[in-house]
């Protein structure tokens, strides 16, 4: 398990790929929020490189995420996952996004450890 604490970032250069018209989750050219919750989520699976037992994996299984500013393409956002708490299986992270101008977004967000194999055979 993580300890809790443990942090990760990285940043992105918002892409015409990156934009709500992109997504088709508005009309407008700025970053979108499903690209942000994408990138929130993707870098809490990279605070979790060699933390997790041989042959485990997580899945998201929760985000609470509010997008507060808009970012125009062209622009960095960092994304940094913190983890909040561990209970169990879950894992609970902290996550903020920012650009070069402030706090664009943040949410809280949880995974759940599984064993690939049996979960797909689930499926």
């Amino acid at each position: 398990m993580p300890a809790i604490g443990k942090t990760y970032s990285q940043q992105i250069v918002v892409s015409d790929k990156d934009t709500a018209l992109a997504y088709g989750s508005g009309n407008l050219p700025v970053f979108a929020t499903p690209a942000m919750i994408a990138l929130m989520e993707n870098t809490a699976v990279h605070c979790l490189e060699g933390e997790l037992e041989p042959g485990s994996d997580t899945v998201g299984i929760a985000i609470d995420v509010q997008h507060t500013k808009a970012t125009a393409v062209g622009h960095p956002v960092v994304c940094q996952a913190t983890v909040t708490e561990t209970e169990g299986r879950r894992i609970r992270f902290e996550i903020t996004a920012r650009d070069d101008k402030g706090n664009i977004g943040r949410a809280i967000h949880d995974r759940f450890i599984i064993v690939p194999e049996k979960f797909m055979s689930k499926l």
